[in-house]
């Protein structure tokens, strides 16, 4: 009896690392995702280079392509295949007027630290001037404001009194030509357009006439009024 039951328990056992060390494969049934996990060892695969007989494309020969041409496909070949490339790795430095292009792209899109904190430090200044100018200017014009609001009554106060001006001096044309006439005319008509101008003839040649007067009054000579 003892010994039946240490036997199954030493078979149990055995099958227990036998299946903890065998590689084995879930299927997706017991993964709601439907995702299929193994157990595997990565083991790459090392890069075969032929050193003996490498491949040097021929760049006199027309069925080369282009890209074989290049000096950058030249870096690929000797960093591959080093001197066995048959490149001089003098070659591949660059030019001076790649170097300069490069150092102009470097300092434009790396520059130094000193000239970003200067850059920096122009933009705040340049922020700094805008921001003070504008409140420089909304307090120059706060300060205006007084006037200009009074300005503004005392224009409106003008163009009222010119609007009140204009139809009294209507009213009177129209009562002068009612009086005139004998009836009540329209002020589009030709005769009320006529007595207007006549009218205005009148008043222009008096009001040059007071200004002659006060002229010779101004300079002490008599007035001599002009016969009409």
């Amino acid at each position: 009896m003892a010994a039946s039951v240490l036997c199954r328990r030493t078979l149990v056992t055995c099958n227990t690392f036998k299946w903890i060390s065998a590689p084995k494969t879930l299927n997706s049934a017991s993964y709601p995702s439907g995702i299929l996990l193994q157990t595997a060892s990565y083991n790459p695969k090392p890069l075969k280079l032929n050193l003996r007989d490498p491949y040097i494309p021929d760049k006199s020969s027309e069925k080369t392509p282009e890209w074989q041409k290049t000096s950058k496909y030249d870096m690929k070949l000797y960093g591959r295949y080093g001197s066995a490339s048959g490149i001089d790795p003098a070659s591949l430095w660059p030019s001076h007027a790649e170097r300069n292009r490069i150092g102009a792209e470097e300092n434009e899109w790396h520059p130094p630290l000193d000239v970003m904190l200067e850059n920096i430090a122009a933009k705040q200044k340049e922020e700094t001037d805008k921001r003070m100018a504008k409140e420089k200017l909304i307090a120059e014009n706060m300060a205006k404001m007084p006037k200009m609001i009074a300005d503004w009554r005392r224009e409106k106060r003008e163009a009222k009194q010119k609007l009140k001006e204009e139809k009294k001096r209507r009213e009177k044309l129209l009562a002068e030509a009612r009086e005139r006439f004998g009836y009540a005319v329209d002020p589009r008509s030709s005769k009320f357009l006529e007595m207007v101008a006549e009218i205005e003839k009148e008043e222009k040649k008096k009001r040059k006439l007071m200004k002659r007067r006060l002229k010779e009054e101004k300079a002490g000579v008599p007035f001599t009024p002009v016969a009409s």
